[in-house]
């Protein structure tokens, strides 16, 4: 179906954020010092979620920012600085670079942590990342955590390896799928549930009203710099494994996640990737890349597709050097990568993993809210 078909309209189908439910966790916040774990997804309406609670009376004390920075236009991966919000004058503590988990001494004079951050439901998306250490480092101070839940556009299916743990790092903790179709707050009760933090985080997850997985949900606001839409939030599980390896995702272009190239490949479709805000060294920089267009397809996908990587792979004159260091990182494993060495098809690479992902689904069925 196009993708006119799948945006969502929250007024005809009355979704209700959590964060708009102001009258259902406003009382936890009152008299309180609150710290805001959030981003420029953190919105009620037209108002970001901090400003929103300061013209409600909370006393917002410190705000954490995760991967890109609170107002989200930092590249992946870049170092994110400690600061100053310009507009409240609160003070804004970096959860990525060297600081990837609060410490001690950030969280003193916290009563309890407010959690609100839009995420894609894919496992190397680092967000999910940034609730495990914020939930951690939280039931080591004794600090409750709210967790107001938003859509996951990725939550209509669960697909990809089981990350392996020895393959754990902070784009992949746990051991999950590449999809996993969970809500952020579905995800941070399986953290607790699962003992994947050193001691029980005292979790409150407000609810959203009248979603569920199959909701089709447009995020109105980029959750990070290189998918600015639902085209490119949908390929983003299968494409991000192309970062592991020689081939370009279009950072650098005005379609990045939309196609994919490389100045090796055989193609009519071509682009060239240049420097700019939210990704000032991307791949292939200057250099024409030929590749495949996915911006016009009509497959809204259900599943991970591999048959690009492995037709990419094929074309690579240079085969040890299309894949990288971090292809094992983002698979979570480093079968993926031999099997597309050994030349087996899709198919026969996703047989092995239907009984891993049956059992998670099932692991899964106990957190789900909705």
């Amino acid at each position: 179906i196009s993708l006119v078909l799948f945006t969502f309209s929250a007024q005809a189908q009355k979704l209700v954020l959590a964060s708009e439910r102001t009258d259902v966790y406003l009382h936890h916040l009152q008299n309180k010092k609150v710290g805001v774990v959030g981003n420029q997804t953190s919105m009620i309406a037209n108002t970001h979620l901090v400003d929103s609670l300061l013209s409600l009376g909370i006393d917002v004390v410190k705000v954490f920012s995760p991967e890109h920075g609170f107002r989200g236009k930092a590249d992946a991966g870049a170092m994110i600085k400690n600061g100053i919000d310009s507009k409240t004058g609160i003070p804004i503590i970096s959860l990525y670079g060297k600081n990837k988990k609060p410490q001690a001494e950030q969280l003193q004079g916290i009563d309890i942590l407010v959690f609100d951050i839009q995420d894609v439901g894919v496992r190397f998306y680092t967000y999910i990342s940034t609730l495990h250490y914020v939930m951690e480092a939280a039931a080591e101070s004794n600090i409750k955590v709210i967790v107001l839940d938003r859509p996951n556009p990725n939550g209509h299916f669960v697909d990809g390896p089981i990350l392996d743990t020895s393959f754990r790092s902070f784009v992949g903790m746990h051991p999950i799928p590449i999809a996993h179709g969970m809500t952020i707050g579905e995800y941070a009760k399986m953290i607790n549930g699962e003992d994947w933090i050193s001691k029980d985080c005292e979790l409150i997850v407000i609810e959203m009203e009248n979603y569920n997985h199959e909701s089709n949900y447009d995020l109105p606001i980029k959750p990070s710099p290189n998918l600015p839409n639902a085209r490119a939030v949908n390929l983003y599980p299968s494409l991000c494994l192309f970062e592991g390896t020689s081939i370009s995702v279009g950072r650098g272009t005005d379609y990045p996640f939309q196609h994919f190239g490389a100045p090796y490949l055989k193609s009519n479709y071509s682009f060239m990737p240049k420097s700019g805000e939210g990704s000032k060294y991307p791949k292939h920089e200057d250099i024409v890349c030929f590749g495949t267009d996915l911006r016009f397809q009509e497959d809204y996908l259900t599943t991970i597709n591999l048959n690009w990587i492995i037709e990419a792979y094929k074309q690579c004159h240079e085969k040890e050097e299309f894949f990288n260091t971090f292809f094992d990182k983002l698979a979570g494993t480093d079968k993926l990568k031999k099997q597309i060495i050994a030349g087996k098809t899709a198919r026969e690479i996703k047989a092995g993993w239907k009984k891993d992902l049956t059992n998670f689904k099932k692991l899964r069925e106990n957190y789900l809210i909705y």
